[in-house]
């Protein structure tokens, strides 16, 4: 089908869109509304990430719009959930760990793009899956978190400890994700001329 080839690049389009729409919510609803809002905007961003990647698959719809844009959306939503996470209501986590995060996201956009000049192929390797994986749980969790201790009390008597919880988790994310960028340096096994 003709239209089908046009669906994955307006899902991007659309997870960049629900990006300021996250932000909106959060910041302009009251706490409670806007936390369960936020947690469903980001849920939809992640469905929109699967969707158009399972549909590119499927009609073998490749673009250079949609190999530069789709990894920059998810990098943008999610940049945008974890500054949100260290901000106000939520300062669940420590800005280093941003810092962390979107300098090897940085580093690794800029290597592969240097390899890419240079005829190297780097393979996808499990380090960066799990990386993903830790933070798409991690993210959605202390969004859930948020949303759900404005509705259910006995949360507060809880709320300092899973708050540390959160922080520590995502410290091993911000472990994990360094370890998933060293295997994108020059000297490591990961890459095979063409």
């Amino acid at each position: 089908m003709r239209i089908m080839k046009y669906v994955p690049n307006i899902l991007t389009v659309l997870r960049v869109i629900l990006v300021p729409v996250y932000l909106l919510v959060l910041y302009l609803c009251e706490p409670g509304i806007g936390g369960v809002g936020a947690l469903i905007i980001f849920i939809l961003a992640g469905i929109t990430d699967y969707l158009d990647g399972k549909i590119a698959r499927k009609y073998e719809v490749i673009s250079n719009f949609g190999k530069i844009a789709d990894p920059l959306a998810d990098k943008i939503i999610v940049t945008a959930a974890l500054v949100t996470m260290a901000l106000k209501p939520m300062k669940f986590i420590s800005f280093y760990i941003i810092g962390i995060i979107v300098f090897r996201e940085i580093g690794v956009t800029l290597l592969r793009s240097w390899y890419q000049k240079k005829g190297i192929i780097v393979a996808a390797n499990n380090w960066g899956k799990i990386k993903t994986i830790l933070q798409m749980v991690g993210i959605i969790s202390a969004l859930t978190f948020n949303a759900c201790r404005y509705y259910i009390p006995v949360l507060k008597s809880y709320e300092n400890s899973i708050i540390i919880a959160i922080s520590i988790f995502f410290w091993i994310v911000a472990l994990v994700t360094v370890v998933s960028g060293i295997t994108y340096l020059p000297w490591s096994k990961n890459k095979n001329e063409e």
